[in-house]
């Protein structure tokens, strides 16, 4: 089994390029699995149609029922939920979700498991997957804005740490060029630093909006499109793909340097 976390800051794209990697590697013959570990639970709408209910939802009802139900392409789709807004701990419930999952023995027969997690490591919660090993590898996405290489430069420490006492590693950068700071050189420079390089890249492109809102995978939306055919070419590099490193994380003094000369530039 190929486990896989995709994990940037909130917003940066990860549940889309999640449910479309899916999708790609699906449609290579893969039998997949998407864990979503956002407590907006999102993550597997485009390969449902739909919201689904959580892992939480079940536990609070007395842990009866289904917590896995089967997507587009075969896709197995799991949301570990959250706590209403406001109150209790997300990333504890992350946790909780985790071991019910296991205890469930819901993965056995999957050739892949993508995980979507918040990058939060500063919350115990988000960082369960690093701490526990629940995957093997590391993915970041990140547009190439300052804030977003803040995120996951602090997302590298927490691999880091895990990394020296457990197998899990980073296995490289995944480029969402949505943003309208949009810097391949700068995110280049910041891959290698790391000691990563970038998988990949996600073109800008409305047709990825538009899917969204009609609950599809855009390979499903426009299967010949430009979009669909980057989110194939990197679910294949993904699946070739074996390990890491152990990522070296910038000072911030340092990434900040590094993102004020290539805005002078």
């Amino acid at each position: 089994m190929k486990r896989i976390c995709i994990y940037g800051k909130g917003g940066i794209g990860k549940s889309t390029a999640v449910s479309n990697l899916a999708a790609a590697m699906a449609q290579a013959g893969k039998r997949v699995a998407v864990v979503g570990c956002d407590p907006k639970a999102d993550s597997t709408r485009s390969l449902m149609g739909r919201r689904i209910p959580t892992v939480l939802d079940r536990l609070r009802t007395g842990g009866t029922g289904e917590i896995a139900y089967v997507g587009g392409h075969g896709i197995l789709c799991i949301e570990a939920g959250g706590p209403e807004p406001g109150t209790g701990c997300a990333g504890r419930g992350i946790i909780v979700a985790m071991e019910e999952i296991r205890n469930r023995g819901l993965l056995n027969d999957r050739d892949v498991v993508l995980y979507d997690v918040l990058g939060d490591v500063v919350c115990g919660g988000f960082s369960m997957p690093l701490r526990e090993q629940v995957a093997d590898e590391v993915y970041l996405v990140t547009t190439s804005d300052f804030m977003s290489l803040y995120a996951a430069n602090n997302i590298c420490r927490g691999i880091r740490k895990y990394a020296l006492s457990g197998g899990i590693r980073l296995a490289g950068i995944i480029h969402n060029g949505r943003s309208s700071v949009d810097n391949d050189s700068l995110l280049h420079t910041f891959s290698t630093a790391l000691g990563t390089a970038v998988v990949g890249k996600i073109p800008m492109s409305p047709l990825i909006g538009q899917a969204e809102l009609e609950r599809r995978p855009v390979l499903d939306y426009a299967p010949e499109s430009t979009p669909a055919q980057a989110f194939r070419a990197l679910a294949s590099a993904l699946l070739g793909h074996c390990r890491g490193c152990i990522p070296e994380p910038m000072t911030d003094d340092a990434l900040e340097m590094l993102c004020r000369k290539a805005g002078q530039s």
